[in-house]
């Protein structure tokens, strides 16, 4: 199921042509500058309208939600920081190839929001996990 999604991911972030990504760009864009791109969302969501905005700032966060919990639950070294460094890194050697190939564009805020839905699985993992131990407790009890 993981590398499903991974192969899902890597076509969405970097292959398809569904968000703009049609490979003609007269002049290839890319953002350096932390909260320069969602704050341009916030104060032009008007003219972009609800579904541009919504799949900018949110889909950024929902797309790496199952990266967060499947890498939690796939590693030994559980943990909030190691989610962090996971996610992040991820996020990044996806902008990184995108701003080497002109795929895409480079966005520092996609590796911001990124790893906020990377943190988000994880916290949704713990959730689980506790959810998972609590019945298996009870279960045990019952015995």
């Amino acid at each position: 199921m993981f590398v499903l999604y991974i192969f899902f991911l890597l076509y969405f972030l970097i292959f398809s042509d569904w968000y703009g990504r049609t490979g003609v760009y007269v002049e290839y864009r890319y953002n350096l500058i932390l909260f320069k791109e969602i704050k341009r969302f916030i104060e032009y969501r008007e003219e972009l309208g609800a579904f541009a905005v919504f799949t900018n700032l949110f889909g950024n966060i929902l797309i790496f939600v199952p990266y967060g919990f499947f890498i939690s639950m796939a590693s030994r070294a559980r943990g909030f920081f190691m989610t962090l460094f996971y996610s992040f890194g991820l996020s990044l050697c996806v902008e990184i190839f995108q701003l080497i190939t002109k795929v895409g564009s480079f966005d520092v805020d996609d590796i911001l929001l990124n790893t906020i839905g990377g943190l988000l699985g994880y916290i949704f993992f713990i959730i689980c996990n506790m959810i998972r131990r609590r019945h298996n407790g009870r279960r045990k009890k019952r015995r």
